[in-house]
């Protein structure tokens, strides 16, 4: 079983952030939707950041889990009203590719 924390804020402006997280986590973007997202994946984290015009930048926009055991994606609100996403490697492009179409 593979389970890794997922954090994913947001942020507008999608060129300085890739550069600054690059430097943070010493690794590069796996995907990069121009202009809207940016994923990084080490061994530890699984760390996006998205262009949200409904979440004011450098907000969080939600936690949750990278879990190769999760059949589907998932998410509920923790006790603070945060959201927390469960979902595996797949889920996760799938809704990347949705930004692309």
């Amino acid at each position: 079983m593979s389970k890794k924390i997922h954090i994913a804020i947001s942020t507008d402006n999608l060129t300085e952030s890739i550069k600054d997280y690059n430097k943070r986590l010493s690794a590069s973007p796996i995907i990069i939707v121009e202009n809207q997202y940016a994923l990084w994946e080490t061994e530890t984290v699984n760390f996006s950041v998205r262009v949200d015009k409904n979440v004011p930048s450098g907000s969080l926009r939600h936690l949750g889990w990278q879990d190769s055991t999760a059949e589907k994606f998932s998410e509920e609100k923790d006790v603070n009203g945060i959201t927390w996403e469960r979902f595996n490697r797949q889920n996760q492009l799938d809704e990347i590719n949705q930004l692309t179409n």
